[in-house]
């Protein structure tokens, strides 16, 4: 190809090479711009590929963030499973599914990492609000009907009992079976979600 050549978009040869380039740009894309300012044409753009290509491999935005962040869990999967039954019983459904995400140290190493990112870089920590708030939070307030703030509560309370769980490893918490932490925090997790 000559040098004044416009790259060539498409399908290139190797499917792990492409979905790793697609990987790499998001990445850079998701780091600079953030998950809401990064585009799947942006990141098509980025990789040298057509953005139907990125759809392709990925479907959505949310499932390349997911894959790049090698988030454990995906929460358009996640969520019919924890709307599906009794209302009164979400609070443990929503607990069953957090840990199971969180059961696998390899699957819980990026979140942690993500995490500790979080505390100490702003982008990050714009990132991974903006994925969170979009993705996960508002779409839970949304499709049980109540305040975001609500679910917001309920997941910070979550997220701290597995951060003392999982990576402070205080005891009894740490030791404990994931039916009893389920049956502790159930309850509360409920009362989030049904208000006072």
């Amino acid at each position: 190809m000559s040098a004044g050549a416009p790259r060539r978009l498409g399908r290139r040869p190797g499917q792990s090479e492409t979905r790793e380039q697609i990987l790499a740009a998001a990445r850079t894309l998701f780091a600079e711009k953030g998950y809401e300012g990064a585009t799947v044409r942006g990141i098509a753009r980025e990789a040298g590929v057509d953005p139907a290509l990125v759809h392709h491999y990925f479907d959505t935005k949310e499932r390349l963030f997911i894959a790049t962040m090698r988030f454990p869990a995906d929460p358009s999967k996640i969520l019919p499973q924890i709307l599906e039954g009794p209302r009164e019983e979400v609070g443990r459904r929503i607990l069953r599914e957090i840990m199971r995400a969180w059961a696998d140290p390899e699957s819980r190493a990026p979140v942690i990492a993500m995490l500790r990112s979080a505390m100490t870089h702003e982008r990050a920590a714009d990132m991974m609000r903006e994925f969170i708030s979009s993705a996960i939070l508002h779409r839970v307030a949304g499709s049980l009907g109540v305040p975001p703030l609500r679910v917001e509560a309920a997941a910070s309370q979550m997220i701290g009992a597995l951060i003392f769980r999982h990576v402070l490893r205080v005891e009894p918490l740490a030791s404990i079976s994931d039916e009893e932490l389920i049956d502790l925090l159930g309850p509360v997790i409920q009362r989030y979600i049904d208000g006072p």
